[in-house]
């Protein structure tokens, strides 16, 4: 077991880069967009505790925003407990992060984003 403190400078880049894509696609209103980038920093950022709960928190701000009660509970239980998970190593690989999917499933890394992690821990 593996435990993460601290995001790699090149890793943070890509994450950086999710969350930055995910702001403008939500300035357009294209909110599909914004959450596919929420959920690529997700990947990205749960095996690192700050970074976990920073994507936790914006998803439940992208509830709020978007009026999506299902979401927002969703991700009220995730936010407390997501950050705690990465710090111990205990994390669903792959899981999106999404009040839509199982908190404890893993799930299937897209292909550009595991070589990004190969590359860069």
């Amino acid at each position: 077991m593996k435990i993460h403190t601290k995001m790699p400078k090149a890793l943070n880049s890509y994450y950086q880069q999710e969350l930055r894509k995910s702001k403008l696609a939500f300035a357009k209103s294209d909110f599909r967009s914004c959450w596919l980038h929420l959920e690529r920093a997700h990947i990205l950022g749960q095996p690192y505790p700050i970074e976990h709960t920073a994507v936790h928190w914006k998803m439940l701000l992208f509830g709020f925003k978007t009026k999506n009660s299902k979401e927002i509970i969703g991700q009220l239980p995730r936010l407390l407990v997501g950050g705690v998970k990465s710090f111990v190593g205990k994390i669903p690989v792959g899981n999106t992060g999404g009040a839509n999917v199982p908190p404890l499933k893993p799930m299937e890394i897209p292909d550009d984003l595991i070589i990004i992690l190969q590359q860069n821990q």
